[in-house]
């Protein structure tokens, strides 16, 4: 595996790993709602499995980011005008 390749899938991988937390699910949960074993999003997480397009879909879907995202393609950060920010910055009023 090439450098660039090994940095772009570890950036995925904690991109993916990232947006689990933020979205309050285990692995474990995760695993169930994919019909994975959990050690799969482990090592995906991890860095040592390769994530397919659907598999990528899927997660994005799950954790409501963009696929932009997970890969690194779009910003690290959410805006703070983000409808998601607003609504949960009211729910916590």
């Amino acid at each position: 595996m090439s450098g660039t390749e090994e940095k772009r899938r570890a950036q995925i991988a904690r991109r993916i790993s990232e947006a689990r937390k933020s979205a309050g699910l285990s692995q474990g949960q995760v695993a169930k709602l994919m019909e994975m074993h959990r050690p799969t999003i482990s090592e995906i997480e991890a860095g040592h499995r390769r994530v397919n397009a659907d598999e990528l879909s899927t997660f994005a879907n799950l954790f409501d980011v963009s696929v932009g995202w997970l890969l690194g393609e779009a910003s690290e950060t959410i805006e703070t005008d983000d409808p998601r920010i607003q609504l949960a910055a009211r729910e916590l009023k």
